[in-house]
């Protein structure tokens, strides 16, 4: 890792919140899935942040829709996630249409319907989100029309908001077992 990378994720995580709060009034609600699982597979190039990462796109592959950061915040009961995706909703017809808050086992815990494509990228939606009591991990997951799941994910401990990004690939990879960041 280069000797610039902490300065690089403030000025990346500053710019993302310019991004958020300049798209922040974009229509869309709350949906509920079924129970989506993930496949078994490794998880692998992970790194550990409390900002944003690649919000240029530089290493992504934009057909998916890559989840770049995600904020945290509790709200009595339940948690204000707020997710910062990066997909070329632009460049092909499909665009990231929902992301959603998973268990490490992969069962569903909320989802955020998206419902249009979006020009401007990265774009930052939120959703409140009830945690269980004893969950203290969780993964934020994209999809997109086209091609489901798979790109970068998040897996991100909700009281402290410390994140660790995944590239899982063109498939969703399972995150059952995988230690949560900051612990």
């Amino acid at each position: 890792m280069r000797d610039d990378a902490p300065a690089r994720r403030r000025v990346l995580a500053a710019v993302a919140g310019i991004v958020a709060g300049a798209t922040a009034g974009c229509a869309g609600g709350a949906g509920s899935g079924g129970d989506d699982r993930t496949t078994a597979g490794a998880v692998t190039d992970a790194a550990v942040t409390t900002g944003a990462t690649s919000a240029d796109g530089a290493d992504l592959d934009l057909r998916e829709a890559n989840v770049v950061d995600v904020a945290v915040e509790r709200d009595g009961d339940a948690y204000d996630f707020a997710v910062t995706l990066h997909h070329d909703d632009d460049g092909e017809e499909g665009y990231a249409n929902w992301w959603q808050v998973e268990r490490l086992d992969g069962g569903q815990l909320g989802r955020r319907d998206l419902l249009h494509a979006h020009s401007r990228q990265p774009f930052t939606r939120s959703e409140t989100i009830e945690i269980p009591e004893g969950v203290d991990c969780v993964v934020v997951r994209g999809h997109d029309q086209t091609h489901g799941y798979g790109g970068r994910l998040a897996v991100v401990a909700p009281d402290s908001g410390a994140i660790r990004t995944v590239d899982q690939g063109p498939e969703p990879q399972s995150t059952d077992g995988e230690a949560c960041p900051g612990g």
